[in-house]
Formats: C-alpha cells, sequence, structure tokens
C-alpha cells in the first residue's frame, strides 16, 4: 500500500463515479430552467438539534442547541421524494447526535426501504439494542469520533460523563458481533481530531481499535468554522505532528487502514485553495436541519442566502425548485468568494475537480 494510500477516499472525492450528474450540471450550467432539476447525490442529514455531548472544538457551538427533532413520519414522505428525484444517499449527522433521535431505528430500516444509502457520524455514546441492530442492519458506513484516548481524556475533550469512553468501546465491540451475526458490509471506522491534548496517545488509540477489529482509523487536522465561538484551536500548528503518519502507518494490515488526513492538514497549514468559486453548491450536495431548513451548505447555517425552504412545509421537489435555491445559485456565483470559505470543508476536493472541469488547460487532449 502507497504511503498516502485512502482506500476510502476520505481525504478524496468521489463525484469522479457519477459522470452523468457531472454532465447533467455542465449542460445546466447558467441556464435556471435546467439547474432548477439537478438534484443533489448525496444529502446530510441532522434528525436532531441536541447533543449529549459539549466537545471543546465544536464547530457548531454557535447553534442553539434546543431540542428539536425531525418528525418522523412527515421525514418518511420526504425520505421516499429524495429517492424518488435522484438523492442516492444520506448520512445522518448534523448540528446535533443522530442517535439520540426516538426514531433513528425506523428511518435508516424505511431508508433501505426506499433505496436510500445510509450511513453514520456519531459519537456512539448510547444505549438501546434497537438502535444498534438498525445501525448495523442499513448503514454502509459508520464513523465514531473519538477524540480522547482514556475515560479522563475523553471526557476532558468530549466533556462528556467519565463512563462514556467505556460505553462507546463496547458499543463498537457489540457493532462488529452484530455485523459478524448478520453478515452484512457496514464499515465501521473511528476518527480522531487530532489536538495538543490527545497528540501524545493518538498511535495507542489506533492500536485499541485496531486490536478490537474495526477497519480504519483517520486522523483529522482541527478548521476554524468561521462562526465558531471558542477560538482555542483556531491557529494550531499541525507541523510538529508530521511524524505520526509514519507511526500509524506501521499499524497498517489487508484488514485494518490508517488515514492521516495529509492532504486536508496541508490545505489548512499553507491555506491552499486555488479556486475562487464553490460550484458544488447548490448542486451536488445539500444540508437538512433538524428545523426542516434545507440549506446548501453546512458552513453558513445563520445564512439565510444559502436557505432554500423548509420539509415540514413544503415538497423536497418545491424547496430545490424554489426561488430560493435560484437566488443562492446567483448569490454564490456572483458574490461568494471561495477562497475566504471555511478551508478544508467537504466539498473541497470535488470543487476542485469541477474547477479544473470548467477551466481547462491548453494541453488536455494530451490524455
Amino acid at each position: 500500500m502507497g504511503k498516502h494510500e485512502d482506500k476510502y477516499r476520505i481525504d478524496h472525492h468521489k463525484l469522479i463515479y457519477h459522470p452523468c450528474r457531472v454532465m447533467e450540471w455542465m449542460d445546466a450550467f447558467g441556464e435556471w430552467e435546467k439547474e432548477k432539476s439537478c438534484y443533489p447525490i448525496y444529502m446530510e442529514v441532522s434528525p436532531v438539534g441536541y447533543c449529549n455531548h459539549h466537545c471543546k472544538f465544536c464547530a457548531l457551538d454557535f447553534l442553539t442547541g434546543k431540542k428539536i427533532l425531525l418528525e418522523k413520519e412527515l421525514l418518511l414522505k420526504r425520505l421516499q421524494e429524495f429517492s424518488l428525484l435522484g438523492v442516492k444517499s444520506l448520512m445522518f449527522a448534523g448540528e446535533g447526535e443522530p442517535t439520540l433521535h426516538p426514531d433513528i431505528a425506523e428511518i435508516l430500516d424505511f431508508c433501505t426501504q426506499v433505496k436510500l444509502d445510509t450511513s453514520l457520524t456519531t459519537n456512539f455514546d448510547f444505549s438501546g439494542e434497537e438502535k444498534l441492530q438498525s445501525i448495523m442492519r442499513n448503514c454502509k458506513w459508520i464513523k465514531v469520533s473519538m477524540n480522547g484516548l482514556d475515560p479522563e481524556n475523553y471526557a476532558l475533550i468530549h466533556q462528556s460523563s467519565k463512563n462514556s469512553f467505556n460505553r462507546v468501546i463496547n458499543n463498537i465491540e457489540k457493532a462488529l458481533e452484530i455485523r459478524g451475526t448478520l453478515q452484512q458490509k457496514c464499515t465501521i471506522g473511528v476518527q480522531l481530531l487530532l489536538l495538543p491534548e490527545n497528540a501524545s496517545g493518538v498511535a495507542v488509540l489506533a492500536k485499541k481499535v485496531k486490536e478490537i477489529g474495526v477497519d480504519y482509523f483517520v486522523v483529522k487536522p482541527y478548521s476554524h468554522h468561521p462562526e465558531t465561538i471558542g477560538d482555542t484551536y483556531k491557529d494550531l500548528d499541525y507541523g510538529q505532528y508530521a511524524s505520526l503518519e509514519e507511526e500509524l502507518s506501521e499499524l497498517n494490515s489487508s484488514s485494518f487502514k490508517t488515514v492521516f488526513r495529509f492532504s486536508a492538514l496541508n490545505k489548512i497549514q499553507n491555506n491552499l485553495r486555488y479556486y475562487d468559486q464553490c460550484y458544488s453548491v447548490p448542486f451536488f450536495w445539500a444540508y437538512l436541519k433538524s428545523t426542516g431548513d434545507v440549506f446548501g451548505c453546512s458552513c453558513f447555517l445563520t445564512n439565510k442566502n444559502f436557505c432554500y425552504g423548509n420539509i415540514n412545509k413544503q415538497t423536497f421537489r418545491e424547496v430545490w425548485e424554489s426561488e430560493e435555491r435560484r437566488a443562492c445559485i446567483q448569490y454564490v456565483r456572483n458574490h461568494l468568494n471561495a477562497i475566504e470559505c471555511r478551508l478544508a470543508c467537504r466539498m473541497d476536493e470535488i470543487n476542485r475537480y469541477l474547477w479544473d472541469l470548467k477551466h481547462p488547460n491548453e494541453h488536455v487532449n494530451f490524455i
């Protein structure tokens, strides 16, 4: 395996596997009557607006964390509509902890019924066999955010109970057991946000989760959200941690991979972004808030220029083909300077790819 190989393309993009959608976008570009029916491939869904942890690094600490959630029956209707309109995948994550939704098990089951691929980004700190069974039965992958090295360190960083660390470990072990029993292919990964408080034990934690049996372990850098209230980690210098990649690579095997997000780290450390227009918004993905609002980008959840409508009041088609989305397209195209956006954002690699398609050099035919 090459030094920077990333089997799951965690530090890369997957739009290359959707050439028909890219051609649809290319053909529609600048013509609203065509653009309005360019539906997203992927959506991030926040089923609840609150969390059971209060992580020190939380990028969304500017949100209120109110006890709100997407109502099950209405959400199921919209999920079926997503599928019919061409949405292919959902990641349940968002401004709250998705496993706190009381109906998450039924919601995941329904997604599978209507042929929506599902995934889960979670702290995995919950109780309930039904939830665990449904997650493993339905999800293509789950990524457990685990940013502490032991019960005390975990509680310090996650601002959670000292029982949380062991509960998460136990849930991962149970999930692996269920996966084996069901003979499912759900990929289970653990992700650590590299911070001064946990840097000394990253390799130890990676070894621990490898022994448990997870499929991969990701180390990612902190990226400061423009609206984040806390600024403790805003100017972290990651140069001192460069040797971690080599140390982690020694744990790689045929059944376990470590991913040190070298590309994202390099972009953040060196402020690397060569495109000035965001092409992925508002075409290839969308964010569904726990309030029902549909946004074009998770970096602008308080900016109404990025809100297309609300699924509690409109169908998804009405939201997506609305004048609000048309206005967002114009806003992004004419007023948003992507160079000032959050570094290493989720759509960064896709934007690089789309930018290159729209701005080819004179040698592209020499393949």
